[in-house]
């Protein structure tokens, strides 16, 4: 227990420049090592950071490398990665992002953040094939709105107030173009095969597909699109999901 507490108490001191210096951080004479133990604490903070900046590179690209760096220091100084993998580190980002006051005009910073978020998540997800357009062939209309689909274990929808998918796609050139449609727009993120795709899908599909996602049956889900969007077409949603492969399987 008493190693446990003095690893606790080191790992606590590396993210807090408020917190003492760890017992055992001596220099020769004895005393605590402040320069010393500074060095690897910057060295993890420089470590924490970066893994951020190739984890959210876009959001990296809107506000700077230098304000983004400042950001993400504030965050790590919060958030201690809970993985060793250090490719889980930032799901938090995203919240962090939308109250911190020094990044809150550019409005749709935290949303693109979930969205490159969600980009990592489809990227180290589980292989798994999806589910085919060929198996709605066999669905008897009388039984298809009571069917409930399993999402992919890729697949993400990220809904914005602000169009975050055309911002992600313009700054995925190093020529920048500005996105001059500026409506809200819902993004899926899957890997069905060996890339990651982001698709801006249709506003009426929008609904449907939450609904899926979250466990409702496909009459339900339907009525809940209809609800939003009276020009919902529910074959054309279901075939074009499919197609992208958003689902894996049927219940």
């Amino acid at each position: 227990m008493a190693f446990a507490a003095s690893q606790d108490a080191f790992a606590a001191a590396l993210l807090d420049a408020h917190q003492p210096v760890p017992s055992g951080v001596t220099s020769a004479r004895g005393s605590a090592d402040l320069a010393r133990f500074a060095v690897y604490r910057n060295n993890v903070f420089v470590s924490l950071t970066k893994a951020l900046a190739q984890r959210f590179p876009i959001t990296e690209k809107l506000v700077g490398a230098e304000f983004f760096t400042g950001m993400a220091r504030a965050y790590a100084g919060d958030n201690k990665p809970v993985s060793p993998l250090i490719i889980d580190y930032g799901d938090g980002f995203p919240d962090f992002i939308a109250n911190f006051e020094p990044a809150k005009s550019v409005v749709y910073l935290a949303d693109v953040a979930r969205l490159e978020a969600a980009w990592t998540r489809a990227y180290h997800a589980a292989d798994e094939e999806p589910l085919a357009l060929s198996a709605l062939t066999s669905l008897g209309p009388d039984t298809l709105a009571e069917l409930r689909f399993q999402m992919h274990p890729s697949a993400a929808l990220v809904a914005s107030r602000y169009p975050i998918g055309s911002i992600w796609a313009a700054h995925q050139q190093d020529d920048v173009m500005p996105v001059t449609d500026w409506r809200p727009e819902a993004v899926l993120v899957v890997r069905p095969e060996l890339i990651v795709d982001v698709h801006i899908l249709p506003a009426q599909d929008v609904a449907f597909l939450q609904a899926v996602s979250a466990g409702a049956s496909l009459g339900e889900a339907a009525e809940a699109a209809l609800a939003q969007a009276n020009i919902f077409d529910f074959g054309a949603a279901l075939v074009g999901l499919v197609t992208l492969g958003a689902f894996r399987a049927i219940d």
